[in-house]
């Protein structure tokens, strides 16, 4: 399948909340833009839902003013189709959706001369009476930007337009462990609101999000009345293909999925984009060990040369190695990699 086959089978989907996991890079982004051609075509080439992708955080842009010496430094918003919208809200209503992230900044909204064309820019600041303009860093630009989204999905003029999806791709870039918990919460404070009005679709590659929204709908104190609405799946890729994988009522369990894949690469090929997985795979279970130390892993399950099996972990399972995923492993790196998840294998013996 592709994306718009992807696409159709959501939309024809019943349930009212669709949870996605799936590793980056296998076309979460590209399906959000598939979902809304295809709902725009079921409309007469007309929105019908609201989404929040990589897209939508490239309309924030920062004007470093490096000719002023960044005395007015500022985060420009792009004109789009949201800019209408945006005289629906104010700097207040931002500042709620802010609040839980303890944020250590202030901000202020430059608004267009013309109303229609919504706000210019956000100028951010420590001192409220100064107002120096500051650049906040990369996760918290993100977490505003997302805030910024959370005000939007609220404006009551949705009601007549655009009103019928929420589509969420990934809302946790860039965040640590703590900020992601509390995206949880709002994504669940979301769902809350609006489940029985409009479809809501998250797609994430974190399966620490993934986890915490399908215990809540599913699994906890609430989850009577999302449990039968909720439809949790598993977006693979395999050469190109996409394959959308329901997961019912099991128990979704990260590390047995990664056990899974690895294995079958193992029997098949390995390339250096495995180190990645396995990187995942030992630092699940350091954090079960309650030490969050992969050599601390490595010297339980017996591997004889950690540090230099540590070496090699770290430098292949480091970001940039997304972009060389089709490098076949070398014959020494592959050594280790066998070596280290057959010693995972033997020494926990789980089940999958």
């Amino acid at each position: 399948m592709n994306e718009l086959d992807i696409a159709k089978q959501l939309f024809e989907n019943q349930e009212n909340i669709i949870l996605i996991y799936a590793f980056n890079a296998t076309g979460k982004t590209r399906l959000s833009v598939a979902y809304k051609n295809f709902t725009k075509n079921e409309n007469e080439g007309k929105h019908i839902g609201i989404y929040y992708n990589a897209f939508s955080e490239d309309l924030f842009v920062w004007e470093n003013d490096e000719e002023g010496g960044n005395e007015n430094i500022r985060l420009n918003i792009l004109f789009s189709n949201l800019s209408q919208f945006h005289s629906y809200f104010d700097e207040k209503d931002v500042e709620e959706k802010l609040a839980i992230y303890n944020p250590k900044f202030k901000f202020k909204f430059n608004q267009h001369e013309n109303p229609e064309e919504g706000i210019e820019s956000v100028s951010f600041f420590i001192d409220e009476e100064k107002q120096t303009p500051i650049k906040i860093s990369r996760g918290e630009e993100r977490i505003f930007v997302w805030c910024f989204f959370l005000t939007l999905f609220e404006v009551d003029a949705w009601e007549s337009s655009q009103d019928a999806h929420f589509f969420i791709d990934d809302p946790v870039s860039s965040l640590d462990e703590h900020n992601i918990f509390i995206t949880a919460e709002s994504i669940f404070e979301l769902i809350e609101e609006h489940y029985l009005k409009k479809r809501i679709v998250i797609t994430t590659h974190h399966i620490g999000l993934f986890s915490i929204l399908f215990d809540k709908l599913k699994k906890g104190e609430k989850s009577g009345r999302y449990n039968k609405l909720t439809k949790p799946f598993i977006l693979t890729s395999k050469e190109g293909n996409l394959t959308l994988n329901s997961l019912n009522n099991e128990v979704f369990l990260f590390h047995l999925h990664l056990m899974q894949t690895i294995d079958t690469a193992t029997k098949t090929e390995l390339f250096a984009y495995h180190f990645v997985l396995l990187r995942q795979l030992l630092e699940n279970i350091s954090s079960f060990l309650g030490v969050g130390r992969i050599k601390y892993t490595l010297e339980q399950i017996g591997v004889e040369k950690v540090d230099e099996a540590m070496e090699i972990v770290n430098s292949l399972s480091h970001k940039n190695v997304y972009r060389l995923q089709f490098n076949k492993m070398a014959e020494a790196e592959e050594a280790v990699f066998r070596d280290i998840f057959q010693k995972i294998q033997d020494k926990y013996r789980f089940i999958y």
